[in-house]
């Protein structure tokens, strides 16, 4: 019986889908299922993902849907996933060989943990390098906004989260036009209510391509202004530490000035904090406008 889903959103992603395929096919333990959520996508993944189900060497769930953007496609997973643990392995990544091995034994460790939202773990690149730094070894449970900002470590690491603790927060919300939802408001607020287990491991490969959303962050504030708007309202009300909750409220004014609307001078999650970011606001705004100056 499977306890753990990898999922896998994936857009006009078949040119590299195969280095996740072939890294699951090589994992030590194979009791975990592979969920692909195809978000839209008008090149051959579909016709690809139904030959590597007929070879049998994964367990494999295909979802096509329409194009909703990195967070409907994390809304549809959810909802479809059954297993214990689950862990978004993106479409231009990878998982070493021992990876859902490494995940089973720390679940195994900590199961019935219920103050536990499952494991944090690491990020490597292709040469084998730490992205960022890893968790302070003597630490055992954190949340994840506290590793980052009292334990001030860097870099992107891996989540693995219960299941029924995911399920028990709204999904991210969709809004007509756009696409794109930061997926650390989801993590904010499981963060108020849980900790993480620390497993100071490698679990996933990772490879910023060109066209990845970690590269076109000024599109994006630009082409998603709602979806960030959202965002800065959970980390105004959650965030870790004051500077947190004031950088949002800085992008908060910014995203409400591109779009026009003037409520946050009454409807923020903070007014006090709103208004001190005014100002700085404004200048960010009139930078985002220069940045993506001609962009459509």
């Amino acid at each position: 019986m499977s306890f753990l889903t990898v999922f896998t959103p994936t857009y006009n992603r078949a040119y590299c889908l195969g280095q996740c395929y072939n890294s699951l096919v090589r994992q030590t333990r194979k009791d975990f299922i592979w969920l692909i959520i195809d978000d839209g996508s008008t090149d051959n993944t579909r016709e690809l993902v139904a030959g590597w189900i007929e070879e049998k060497k994964v367990n494999i769930r295909y979802h096509y849907q329409k194009n909703q953007g990195m967070h409907g496609a994390h809304n549809s997973a959810y909802a479809l996933i059954n297993t214990e643990l689950n862990v978004c392995i993106d479409s231009d990544d990878f998982m070493p060989s021992d990876a859902v091995e490494k995940i089973a034994l720390a679940w195994k460790e900590i199961q019935g943990q219920d103050h536990l939202a499952g494991i944090v773990a690491l990020d490597a690149n292709k040469d084998g390098e730490i992205i960022g730094t890893k968790m302070p070894a003597e630490l055992k449970e954190a949340a994840l906004n506290e590793l980052y900002h009292e334990f001030k470590i860097t870099g992107d690491k891996k989540l693995i989260y219960r299941t029924e603790v995911v399920k028990k927060y709204e999904p991210y919300p969709i809004f007509s036009g756009e696409r794109f939802v930061p997926l650390g408001s989801l993590y904010l607020q499981i963060d108020q209510d849980y900790k993480l287990f620390i497993l100071n491991e490698v679990v996933c490969i990772v490879e910023y391509l060109p066209d990845g959303s970690s590269l076109n962050i000024f599109k994006q504030y630009r082409r998603h202004p709602r979806g960030f708007i959202y965002s800065r309202e959970v980390a105004i009300k959650y965030g870790w530490t004051l500077k947190q909750r004031f950088k949002n409220a800085v992008h908060y004014v910014a995203s409400k000035l591109q779009i026009k609307d003037f409520s946050f001078f009454y409807k923020s999650p903070n007014l006090g904090l709103t208004y001190l970011a005014l100002f700085p606001g404004i200048l960010l705004f009139f930078y985002i406008l220069a940045k993506t100056n001609g962009l459509k």
